[in-house]
């Protein structure tokens, strides 16, 4: 069995679909911070993974570039 210390976390956002590729490479600034994957490209449905240590700094930095990559409401 996996120590809870070394499991990953499995976050789900929804984002404006033009934005993913700017997100990620946000992450990938962020070297071992989380990692980024679509579920639904035409939906903008991402599932971010992180460890439960990196939870709070993944949280803040999404906050914080919220207004740049949510999903317009129409």
């Amino acid at each position: 069995m996996i120590p809870e210390s070394n499991r990953l976390l499995d976050t789900y956002y929804r984002i404006a679909p033009e934005r993913f590729h700017y997100l990620k490479f946000i992450l990938e600034g962020y070297d071992n911070l989380a990692v980024l994957s679509s579920v639904s490209s035409r939906q903008g449905v991402i599932r971010v993974k992180c460890s439960p240590e990196s939870l709070p700094e993944l949280l803040q930095l999404l906050a914080h570039i919220a207004p740049e990559i949510k999903r317009p409401c129409f």
